[in-house]
């Protein structure tokens, strides 16, 4: 086949209205063939004899979209030196934009015999592997704009592709489970209506099915284990035309933001399918093993592993960090993502051994002027020495809580000594991130996502129920801080019933009335359950899937409600920490801009968070203390709040404070039931707080338009020393 010698940039295959270039990096390659396939799986092989800087490529003239490729690279069989190159084995390009078909599982892609991990097998592989497409990188955007939300006013909402669209009623069947699902009307309705503005999809970077699971008869349903960087997964397609996931992706990113939605994508830099030295030879580890993945110091046979997946990308080989920034900027330039959030990110941050976090990686997102403008999230954790970060990560990255998770669902199960440190993630755990200069928004609240129960079953089992998984019960956390309120899974009981139903209330409210960035599951808003199933990773059936026609309506009239009184008011999604210093609003009269309450109306002592008073709480936030600016520099201003938290198992009466100037109140919410919205409470009185309970009061408007718009001397008089800004944590207090 005559080709041309073509451009060692860009790495993969580039497709520019008349023929390909394609190109791959090997420094320890001897020789590369570039495979072509045909129709009925006839193999053409080109040699590239051009080499740049390692980079191996040539321009091949009338390559069109569509056409099928992979790679066949010569070298060294030495294992213990971390050398695995095998000429047999086809390999995927790790910059494939599109991949099509799947692993056929056995010998032939294992690099070595069955039996004998240190001896090299010869069978071809072709046949049993998935291949690289050729892709159009040309598509209609005209029209499309970033939403840009600001963090401050974003919900996001973890989503999987399939796991939310397969069984809706609304959606066409042969389009459950796609991309184009995610972008059906129904979808998008239903996102607007709780308030959603980032969707964060699960994996959707092309994956492996894993061996193990497919002789279970599961199959890999969470995605966790990338193969290809750049193409999006091809079983999600609705099409299931040759690369056309790609432009079908393209269209649901088109689709999400017309609506004002962001698309945040869950990626996983932090490993591959390959495996451990067991593992098969699918791309990197037969394109350059020593290149891309860490190996043991003392013998390279061994792959480090940080993941619990058998190995680590080498993040300190510049041609690895590439991969990672051309992948990340691929996805913002042209599929138009709007950010990501990275899996186990703590193992990107290891250059040697210690989690480093002004690691190389790090650095070049810093510098990067398309990358660091996306929305960075980080799971702020590893299985390795010292991987639990949660806190310490740089300046522009938010992360995932999950003190605030551990902390919350503690609360409300009545845990004792956890006041102190629920007010801390209540307010934007500001001892967690604002000694590095972060606000209140690099803190992405949650209480369940996809590794764990769902908000249901957190209220409905006392322990996990992974049969299905054919693990023994070994898999999924034993710690789940869940509690099942006297029965164990389904009852018909309807004490226990309506109190898992307000449980279920009182985690939503508290997510969405905390600082910070708020993030709900899929289905969590409708009563989703997994049957006590907390580690779902291989469930891709009803399981896992949202069950539309059972969903919980009044659940998720409560959620919509809630993220519209977020949305709504500034005062749940401040920009900066409270600081709980007076704030004036006219001659002669100041406020702080936080106040703790106990019970009996008067303020919280710091010997208080200590003695306790029981499982209740209350927090007063002004309004008018926010110190912050809109777009337009006006002054935000907002009505007062009250919020009160009772999370023990007995009725308390709240006194409402009565000072000077004191407003009437109005109920915003009331996790019980017991008091109609609307319903007006005055300076004085003392509500009765069901057990495992929160009501929302809100400064009534006739005292809104009040002149001096103050609750008042005693509370005007508040000073940190009295009110701390942010209760302190457990940590701070011992």
């Amino acid at each position: 086949m005559h080709t041309w010698p073509g451009s060692a940039y860009p790495l993969g295959a580039t497709f520019d209205g008349s023929g390909t270039n394609f190109a791959l990096f090997s420094e320890g390659a001897e020789r590369v063939e570039l495979c072509l396939f045909g129709e009925r799986g006839a193999e053409t092989r080109v040699d590239l004899v051009e080499v740049d800087a390692y980079v191996w490529h040539a321009y091949v003239p009338n390559i069109q979209p569509g056409q099928r490729y992979g790679y066949r690279v010569h070298g060294p069989y030495d294992p213990a030196n971390g050398l695995r190159f095998n000429p047999a084995k086809l390999l995927l390009d790790p910059y494939a934009k599109a991949v099509e078909g799947s692993i056929r599982w056995g010998q032939p892609v294992y690099g070595y015999t069955f039996g004998d991990p240190d001896s090299r097998n010869d069978e071809d592989s072709a046949a049993d592997m998935m291949k690289g497409v050729v892709v159009n990188p040309f598509f209609d955007w005209a029209g499309d704009r970033r939403p840009r939300t600001p963090y401050s006013e974003t919900l996001v909402y973890e989503a999987h592709v399939r796991g939310l669209t397969q069984r809706h009623p609304a959606i066409p069947e042969e389009m459950r489970g796609s991309y184009s699902a995610i972008a059906h009307p129904a979808i998008i309705e239903h996102l607007l209506k709780v308030g959603v503005t980032a969707i964060e999809l699960m994996p959707v970077h092309q994956f492996v099915d894993d061996a193990i699971l497919q002789d279970k008869g599961l199959s890999n349903y969470w995605g966790y284990n990338t193969i290809s960087y750049f193409a999006p997964h091809n079983a999600y397609s609705a099409t299931g035309h040759r690369g056309q996931q790609v432009q079908e992706f393209k269209g649901m990113v088109r689709a999400l933001h017309a609506a004002g939605i962001e698309v945040i994508l869950d990626v996983v830099y932090n490993h591959t399918a390959e495996g451990n030295h067991l593992g098969p030879t699918l791309s990197m580890r037969g394109i350059d093993n020593a290149a891309y993945y860490k190996l043991e110091d003392d013998d390279k046979r061994f792959y480090t592993d940080y993941t619990g997946t058998g190995n680590s990308l080498n993040v300190r080989n510049p041609h690895s960090l590439q991969l990672i920034m051309d992948s990340l900027r691929y996805w913002v330039l042209d599929m138009h993502v709007d950010g990501f959030r990275f899996d186990l990110a703590s193992a990107l941050a290891r250059e040697f051994y210690d989690v480093d976090r002004l690691s190389a990686f790090f650095e070049l997102v810093q510098q990067d002027p398309v990358v660091s403008q996306a929305k960075l999230i980080a799971e702020p954790w590893d299985v390795g020495p010292g991987g639990y970060q949660v806190g310490n990560f740089p300046p522009q990255w938010t992360e995932w809580n999950g003190k605030y998770r551990d902390t919350v669902r503690d609360f409300w199960r009545g845990e004792p000594q956890a006041l102190g440190e629920f007010a801390s993630r209540l307010t934007g755990s500001a001892d967690l991130y604002e000694h590095s200069g972060r606000r209140p928004v690099a803190s992405v609240n949650f209480v369940t996502a996809h590794d764990g129960f769902t908000l249901r079953d957190l209220v409905s089992y006392n322990d996990k129920h992974n049969d299905a998984n054919g693990e023994d019960g070994r898999d999924g956390a034993d710690d789940n801080r869940s509690s099942n309120f006297g029965v164990e899974g389904p009852t018909d009981d309807p004490a226990v019933l309506t109190l898992r139903a307000r449980q279920q209330r009182n985690f939503i409210a508290t997510l969405l009335l905390s600082q910070g960035v708020p993030m709900l599951l899929h289905g969590d808003e409708i009563g989703r359950t997994q049957r006590g199933n907390n580690n779902g990773y291989a469930q891709d059936n009803e399981t896992t899937w949202v069950d539309w026609d059972a969903a919980d309506m009044p659940l998720l009239e409560f959620t919509a409600a809630l993220a519209r009184l977020r949305r709504d008011h500034p005062t749940f999604r401040r920009r900066r920490f409270f600081e709980g210093r007076p704030v004036r609003r006219e001659v002669g009269r100041a406020l702080a801009d936080i106040a703790w309450l106990r019970p009996d109306g008067t303020l919280m002592q710091p010997e208080d968070w200590d003695s306790g008073f029981g499982r209740a709480i209350g927090v007063f936030l002004n309004g008018g203390g926010i110190r912050e600016r809109d777009r337009r520099g006006d002054e935000i201003r907002d009505r007062h709040f009250i919020v009160l938290f009772n999370a023990g198992d007995d009725i308390i009466d709240f006194h409402i404070p009565v000072v000077e100037n004191s407003p009437d109140w109005e109920v915003f919410v009331d996790t019980a039931g017991e008091r109609a919205d609307s319903a007006i409470v005055k300076p004085g009185d003392v509500l009765r707080l069901a057990a495992k309970s929160l009501i929302v009061l809100c400064e009534h408007p006739r005292a809104e338009a009040a002149a001096d718009h103050s609750v008042a001397a005693s509370l005007a008089a508040l000073t940190p020393t009295t009110s701390p800004a942010h209760a302190p944590s457990a940590e701070m207090r011992t």
